[in-house]
């Protein structure tokens, strides 16, 4: 699968069926070649206009299926909120 193919795909949390957004980037392991984390969009400040701060990163570990349209996770949201670089 090509990084523009994982980039159409939206990312569900089956832990409470919320919707996060879609893949932005993704981190790599150097030693093994394989993807290490995805990397979605946080939430918006004040209705959108002041960007974003936060993103969602999510263990490759934890990614349950990637189907057609969506890739399921199972994830704790507070857990995988981290401030952006």
């Amino acid at each position: 699968m090509r990084l523009c193919e994982l980039r159409e795909k939206e990312v569900i949390n089956c832990r409470d069926c919320r919707r996060l957004g879609y893949v932005c980037d993704i981190e790599f392991d150097i030693c093994s070649g394989c993807i290490s984390h995805i990397i979605i969009p946080g939430p918006c400040k004040i209705f959108g206009i002041l960007g974003r701060d936060h993103e969602y990163v999510i263990n490759s570990c934890n990614i349950k299926q990637i189907g057609v349209d969506i890739i399921l996770v199972d994830v704790d949201t507070e857990k995988c909120l981290v401030k952006c670089d």
